[in-house]
């Protein structure tokens, strides 16, 4: 009979009964009693009552009825802790049972009861089996650790149970080694701070021994841990790989990926002249393909990590096109995948073979599909310039199929491919303007309203096009609507006599019928700009555009790296990092790719070579990326900012005439009409000739006006994050001190063409616990070209992590357009605190106090200053003088400081009247320090 049965019972009083069933004397009755206990809460019914008698049945030989108690034991203990302690005594003693099963059960058990009174109890078994003599006992206690640890990290480590566990990576079975890595690497995990897996040479020989030899799950974990270590050379690093690629023909496509993120993190160190290098190129290929022959779950994480590692390294499946290549029975999920990675590998040599298959796609049914390879017919032009012509006409059949969202998904990418080849394929035009009356989406219209206003000069037709958009235009969406009005100024500059009544009725309908501040803002723009300066006017409107790069949907290189190394795991699925979607407490450490051997950079190509090294001041912290351009497809598309319009804007620019006789010159009739009444009041300001920015400028530029306090020195701002690695969005920066306040003193320039909004940062953990005290407040819409500047208040209470170096920064900048991350260096002067002055007594009990191994020496040169000079230039940056004395022609100034962590760094600066060189000697308890604080000495004393 099956165990269903211990799931039904219509008897009263089941408790009553199964207490006595549990004390008979029978060892069936008492089994069958346990599984009826376990039935009943597996079910959810409470037997809690039951714990003393089922405890009771612990002391028995049968190996099932023991496995039941102690699963009934784990469940409640939590629920019953001064009951659970009667169970220990038994613990203790199956820790010592001669049946290895038996032993391993116990400290299985131990573990997975949470209970803190139980834990000291159990250190002494533990102990006992991590020593024991059979392997099966050893790998369970090796897990256990890991799990003591989670409730009772102190007691770990007073009972010296990691030192064991350290010991158990050289054990002779390799499950064992498998699991001690495990459990040291879910320590480490916990508290990234402390160095438990100190991997060398001699432990990494030991893992690639073990690796051969473990179950899938113990080779996992030891890739993992092999992934996390950082080879002293490119030799090492080659070893390893060489002991790592037989991983690759495993059945098991876990392995198969932990494998590929060793190979990915240690071809970093390898040099690209080494025939090794290209070896392990072609090796790579064959695995990954053949993930894609496994279930359409598998095969998607795998295409989501095959996605990163081809933007990290295209050239190794560069040859493997046709596997992307989409089956009919492929779920959309795999197809979209598949198509992303198809327009990664595309070059001249496959593009004929690429452009066949997506013309075929484009016919398919599935609607999301069709549009995505569409789509990628356009990014096929932009990005392989030997095929845009192939691909056009390839467009135009598909516009000629009259499917309607084909026509308008490739009236989208015809317009990008305009971008990338101006004067080219103009030719197809009159093609788009048959298709009009098609477009009901708003991305296309927006498209087809462009390009009617780019080449308004070629379309006969054009203000009739134009204007028949205009009869609906409060019903269009914002896009089209801030796209139209663009367009028909455009069309006005091209051709301002035929086109007057038409340019005045979309200003009119765009900044006093319209509540949106962005069409408004932009309709204000354009009607002063044509009433001041007509000839400003058409260098602004119909400027030259930059040509739009091919790759516009690249991850960001910092981030790229960081995703390599989590290849296999849940964040190269999302291609998030896991800080972005990991809650609660515990750390998660940034990772990066290890910096490339300098023999391997000389040979790089010009495509893949990092750009060059950082200009001026700016650290160098941040890894080297390759080129990102900003996404400039969304020309003049920007989204709707929901911000209220600023009231002084509306006021200095509605109050004036602002049509009124500007244009003459233009259309030299002086007839062509003031703005109506509404809008002309007597405020006009004196005069309009003033460029258009300097009134914006005024509005946006929160932080003028308000006087710098004489404080610590404030180096200039320096540009931290370039607008080409920021999709357009350029970051200056400085931090400053001022009365006991740290601030990050910020300008971020909008160098893209569409509008950026919602702004917010974030600090990685540093080793001054600086984090944002308030939010990055940016108060209005950032418009292309416009630049705004801001204080940020930081304070020093956020998580502490010791970087390297010391003073490095790392900050997560997010908009409406993507997250960008950037490295900086802080000065640390503006750590110094206000109470850094230490009394004479004191000063000279701590300078005898600090070890003298813990002096540092330093010459600062090219500074003619006096001592009185120095001092106060010092002490303007929180660097006291405690005493002073002449010694021998020369003046010794005695100095504290004290940093915001409570840190204190003495110093005995030492000049010499007429000599430029001065002496510095720092003693502090934390010598780490002393180098960055020297840096400060240097920045404050010679500016």
């Amino acid at each position: 009979m099956t165990d269903s049965k211990y799931f039904t019972t219509t008897k009263k009083g089941e408790i009553f009964e199964l207490k006595a069933e549990l004390n008979s004397d029978k060892k069936e009755k008492k089994k069958e009693a346990v599984k009826k206990v376990i039935a009943s809460m597996t079910v959810g019914k409470d037997v809690s009552a039951l714990f003393p008698d089922v405890v009771n049945c612990m002391q028995t030989d049968n190996l099932e009825l023991k496995k039941l108690v102690y699963l009934y034991l784990m469940n409640y203990a939590k629920s019953q802790p001064d009951m659970a302690i009667m169970a220990v005594n038994t613990f203790v003693k199956d820790c010592e049972d001669p049946n290895p099963l038996i032993r391993a059960l116990a400290v299985r058990t131990m573990g997975c009861i949470r209970v803190d009174k139980i834990t000291e109890y159990l250190c002494e078994p533990l102990r006992k089996c991590l020593k024991d003599e059979d392997p099966y006992v050893r790998k369970t206690a090796a897990v256990c650790v890991a799990k003591l640890h989670d409730i009772n990290a102190q007691l770990v480590e007073d009972q010296g149970f990691l030192d064991t566990l350290k010991d158990l990576i050289s054990d002779s079975n390799p499950m064992v080694v498998a699991n001690a890595v495990a459990a040291l690497s879910e320590i480490a995990e916990s508290h990234p701070s402390s160095n438990l897996l100190d991997l060398n040479p001699q432990s990494i020989n030991k893992l690639l021994t073990a690796l051969n030899e473990c179950t899938e799950w113990g080779q996992i974990f030891i890739l993992d841990c092999l992934a996390n270590y950082m080879p002293k050379d490119d030799r090492e690093a080659q070893s390893i790989c060489e002991r790592v690629t037989p991983r690759l023909s495993h059945a098991n496509s876990a392995v198969v990926l932990s494998a590929v993120k060793v190979l990915m993190k240690f071809m970093e160190m390898l040099s690209k002249d080494l025939d090794y290098y290209g070896t392990l190129l072609k090796k790579l290929a064959p695995p990954l393909v053949t993930l894609l022959s496994a279930e359409p779950e598998l095969q998607y994480v795998a295409l989501r990590n095959i996605n990163l590692i081809v933007q990290k390294r295209p050239e190794i499946l560069k040859h493997e096109m046709k596997v992307f290549f989409v089956k009919y029975n492929d779920p959309i999920y795999v197809k979209l995948e598949k198509l992303d990675i198809m327009i990664r590998l595309a070059s001249q040599a496959n593009i004929a073979q690429v452009l066949a298959e997506l013309k075929e796609y484009a016919t398919e049914v599935d609607v999301d599909f069709v549009r995505k390879a569409v789509r990628a017919i356009g990014r096929c032009a932009i990005k392989v310039e030997q095929s845009a012509e192939r691909c056009v006409s390839t467009l135009l059949d598909l516009i000629q199929t009259k499917v309607n969202y084909v026509v308008q998904e490739a009236i989208v990418v015809i317009k990008d491919i305009f971008r990338k080849y101006p004067n080219k394929y103009e030719s197809v035009i009159a093609t788009l303007c048959e298709n009009l009356d098609s477009l009901d989406e708003p991305e296309a219209r927006a498209a087809m309203i462009w390009i009617v206003g780019e080449y308004a000069e070629r379309i006969d037709n054009a203000d009739e096009l134009l204007e028949s958009f205009l009869e609906g235009f409060h019903d269009e969406s914002t896009q089209v609507q801030l796209q139209l009005l663009t367009a028909i100024v455009k069309l006005f500059l091209k051709k301002p006599t035929e086109t007057q009544e038409l340019v005045q009725q979309v200003l009119s309908l765009a900044t006093q019928d319209s509540d949106n501040p962005d069409l408004r803002d932009r309709g204000y723009i354009y009607w002063r700009l044509l009433s001041t300066d007509p000839v400003a006017a058409k260098e602004v409107v119909l400027a030259e555009k930059p040509l739009i790069s091919e790759e516009t949907d690249l991850i960001e290189p910092t981030l790229l790296d960081e995703l390599i190394c989590y290849i296999g795991t849940l964040a190269s699925v999302y291609h998030k990092p896991p800080s972005a979607f990991v809650e609660g407490g515990r750390g998660v450490v940034h990772k990066s790719l290890p910096p490339r051997t300098a023999s391997s950079e000389s040979t790089e190509s010009p495509e893949t070579a990092p750009a060059g090294a950082p200009s001026g001041d700016q650290p160098d912290v941040i890894p080297a990326q390759g080129d990102l351009l900003g996404d400039l497809l969304n020309l003049d598309l920007g989204p709707p900012v929901s911000a209220p319009p600023l009231a002084a804007s509306s006021v200095q620019m509605g109050a004036v005439d602002l049509l009124g006789g500007g244009l003459d010159s233009l259309i030299g009739d002086s007839n062509f009409g003031a703005p109506p009444a509404a809008v002309t009041t007597a405020a006009a300001p004196a005069r309009l000739g003033a460029p258009v920015s300097s009134g914006l400028s005024d509005l946006f530029d929160l932080t003028s006006g308000v006087g710098t306090l004489s404080g610590s020195y404030v180096a200039p701002k320096t540009v931290w994050l370039p607008a080409i690695k920021a999709k357009g969005l350029e970051i200056s920066g400085t931090f400053t001190r001022q009365v006991g306040s740290i601030s990050m003193d910020l300008q971020l320039t909008n160098k893209a063409l569409q509008v950026m909004t919602d702004f917010a940062i974030q600090f990685n953990r540093n080793s001054f616990g600086l984090a944002p005290a308030a939010p990055l407040q940016v108060h209005a819409p950032l418009s292309p070209n416009q630049t705004v500047e801001l204080s940020l208040p930081l304070n020093t209470v956020g998580s502490v992590m010791k970087m390297e170096p010391l003073n490095n920064l790392q900050v997560a900048v997010k908009n409406n357009i993507d997250v960008f991350y950037f490295s900086t260096l802080y000065p640390l002067h503006v750590l110094f605190v206000e109470d850094g002055k230490m009394d004479r007594q004191m000063f000279l009990a701590t300078w005898k106090d600090i070890p003298n191994e813990n002096e540092a020496q330093f010459q600062i040169r090219d500074c003619p200053l006096n001592t009185e000079a120095a001092s106060n230039k010092l002490q303007s940056s929180n660097i006291f003088t405690v005493a002073k004395r002449s010694v021998e022609g020369q003046d010794m100034l005695y100095q504290s400081l004290k940093l915001t962590n409570g840190i204190w760094v003495l110093a005995e600066l030492r000049i010499q009247p007429g000599n430029p060189s001065l002496t510095l000697s720092l003693k502090c308890r934390a010598p780490e320090v002393s180098q960055h604080v020297y840096q400060a000495y240097e920045t404050i004393l010679k500016n």
